[in-house]
């Protein structure tokens, strides 16, 4: 059954509703910059998912200049969003692509594989099948990186969690499909990801990573 909230994502003023959103939420700087150091500094080849206006690809770019970027979104507004951010950079590719459905083949083999609150808008059932399929796409050592927004193990901890982004249970976005830490690690060791973990956590945003063996 298709998601009724999925074509929100069509809506220029649900996109930069939600843009504002994230670029405000608390800690966000902290999870990214765990992030950035995770990135092998000679990676030659980035793929972004769910890459909204290009943000963390443009921060993982900034001390890999020479890399190539390639950055998929299926919102049209988002994409117009990234397209203006990197008008000038051929080294990025952005393609519009659904998560909901396999990655494309042909995109190639990539060094990493990064994704910032984005995932988490998948069912759970696809969210997994997306790591494999990032894991077939990774290069021997390569390392796949999600800051996500995972859920929380209480409705005590979610309503701390809404409370500091200025959300309620009304409000939150109803395309939120939240999965807990423990259950996304343990399909990324058994898909075969080494060295698997939660880097970085804070309430609901937490830094899952793995490394192709």
């Amino acid at each position: 059954m298709k998601d009724p909230h999925h074509d929100e994502w069509k809506s220029v003023d649900h996109a930069l509703a939600y843009l504002a959103r994230a670029d405000k939420l608390p800690h966000r700087t902290e999870g990214e910059k765990v992030l950035l150091d995770q990135i092998p500094p000679d990676a030659k080849r980035i793929l972004d998912l769910g890459t909204g206006n290009g943000r963390l690809l443009a921060l993982v770019r900034i001390g890999r200049p020479n890399s190539e970027g390639v950055a998929l979104d299926y919102s049209e507004p988002m994409l117009a969003e990234a397209k203006k951010r990197f008008a000038a950079d051929k080294n990025v590719k952005i393609f519009k692509h659904d998560l909901s459905q396999p990655l494309p083949s042909e995109l190639g083999k990539f060094d990493a594989v990064v994704s910032s609150i984005a995932i988490h808008h998948c069912t759970h059932p696809r969210k997994r099948k997306l790591y494999r399929e990032i894991f077939d796409l990774l290069n021997p050592t390569g390392v796949f990186c999600n800051l996500e927004h995972v859920s929380s193990p209480t409705e005590t901890l979610h309503a701390k969690f809404l409370g500091f982004v200025g959300q309620t249970p009304e409000t939150e976005d109803k395309s939120n499909k939240l999965l807990d830490v423990e259950t996304q690690l343990r399909w990324l060791r058994k898909i075969g990801f080494t060295d698997v973990d939660c880097h970085w956590k804070w309430l609901e945003l937490a830094l899952l990573v793995g490394v192709k063996a």
